[in-house]
């Protein structure tokens, strides 16, 4: 899935890294014929490409950023109490991972864009979790008798600059702001 370039830094062997938007980073080399990014050598190249999407192949498999913190975890609920919301697609907001933590029983989590296509329909059993990234629809299907609980995370936004290893400095970027979604208010149920 295509998420925003929000900032960069070099890697120790000095190899460009971009910050995305959903926490992941991702390496952004100009090595043609395989890899063409001549954008990614100069200060002025990469100042432009902030704000520009980028395939993310980690949020395609739906694995919780490096970067991710811990920011709550909501009441566990069963097949009766969960939010009606969390039965129908919905999203997190544009910083928030949320992970689905079984505790008893079997649930569904659908999620129609993660490795698009086909969509992810994962069981999940007792003692099993799994990943949703920001804005990703997704619903949870009881199996039977469930009790389950979400874990969420905040990523933090990035400043933009080129950061480590002797670069250019360009500030200015933005990153994606705290937004509404799933990850405002979703533990309290309703």
């Amino acid at each position: 899935m295509q998420r925003l370039i929000v900032g960069y830094h070099r890697d120790e062997e000095g190899d460009w890294v971009a910050h995305l938007a959903c926490g992941h980073r991702q390496h952004v080399r100009h090595r043609p014929p395989f890899v063409v990014h001549p954008w990614v050598r100069e200060a002025g190249g990469r100042h432009e490409h902030l704000g520009t999407p980028l395939s993310c192949p980690l949020c395609d498999r739906g694995e919780l950023p490096e970067a991710a913190l811990a920011a709550r975890r909501t009441p566990s609920w069963d097949e009766r109490s969960m939010p009606e919301r969390l039965r129908d697609d919905h999203r997190l907001g544009p910083t928030t991972w949320g992970e689905v933590v079984v505790e008893e029983g079997d649930l569904v989590l659908s999620a129609p864009t993660i490795g698009q296509p086909p969509p992810l329909e994962r069981k999940l059993v007792a003692g099993e979790r799994a990943a949703v990234p920001p804005g990703v629809p997704h619903r949870v299907v009881p199996l039977g008798a469930v009790r389950f609980h979400l874990e969420l995370y905040q990523v933090e936004p990035t400043d933009g600059t080129d950061g480590g290893g002797g670069g250019e400095g360009e500030g200015g970027g933005e990153g994606e702001g705290e937004g509404g979604g799933e990850g405002e208010g979703e533990g309290e149920g309703g």
